[in-house]
């Protein structure tokens, strides 16, 4: 059974943090339905911080156990992210709300929320990056590529080598992560985690898979602000 040493309970944790903090959000919406603050009409300006704080912290105490290395295939790594970025603003997802309107965006993080200059909204905006550029690809490639792919492979799964191939577990991965997003994303998000996964298989490196989701969540964020396509959030 995983998670008997802090070692393992490293991989999943923050992950399963995040998303209770996401589910808080969720929860408090539901509950304040029909109320016209913005706190809880829109959890989500209070609860990204929230995720920033008590995953960044978890983060820093789990720091020592993860296979930290120098990324390997830097060049092939960086082009793999922009792959993924282009998959995702390319035409696929409108075919998809095209042909499954259910489906559809719905609207996303407003950078102009506390206003569209000045402190608030940098502070706005920057907390999005962070969470977006560092905590988003830290949490997930941890738990996806980290632990998710190799415990599939083997129960005690830190000592399987990272990168380690085992087709079932190449796919669940790849189907899971898909999943974790909304229904409009599926095609994007199916190929964006089978290109991860293939980065892990090839640059054997956790910090590899961080820096391809780091860069592609990058690019989508500037293109989500010269674009204004903020269902992309």
């Amino acid at each position: 059974m995983f998670g008997r040493t802090p070692s393992e309970r490293a991989y999943f944790a923050p992950f399963i943090a995040f998303y209770g903090v996401l589910l808080l959000g969720e929860l408090v919406r539901k509950l304040f339905d029909g109320h016209a603050h913005w706190a809880v009409s829109s959890p989500q300006y209070w609860i990204h911080p929230i995720q920033i704080i008590v995953c960044g912290a978890m983060l820093v105490h789990y720091w020592p156990h993860y296979e930290w290395r120098p990324p390997r295939r830097v060049a092939f790594t960086v082009i793999i992210g922009i792959v993924a970025f282009v998959l995702w603003v390319s035409p696929l997802a409108y075919i998809v709300e095209h042909f499954f309107p259910k489906a559809a965006r719905v609207p996303g993080f407003d950078p102009a929320f506390f206003g569209a200059e000045g402190w608030p909204y940098f502070l706005n905006v920057g907390c999005r990056f962070v969470r977006l550029v560092i905590i988003v690809p830290l949490v997930e490639e941890i738990f996806w590529r980290g632990f998710l792919l190799r415990w599939w492979i083997r129960d005690e799964f830190t000592v399987v080598p990272f990168g380690t191939y085992q087709r079932t577990s190449f796919f669940l991965v790849t189907f899971l992560f898909m999943l974790e997003h909304t229904p409009a994303d599926y095609p994007a998000a199916l190929l964006t985690g089978a290109l991860f996964n293939f980065v892990a298989l090839h640059a054997r490196s956790l910090s590899s898979c961080v820096l391809v989701h780091a860069i592609t969540n990058l690019l989508l964020g500037i293109y989500i602000l010269r674009t204004g396509q903020t269902g992309f959030w």
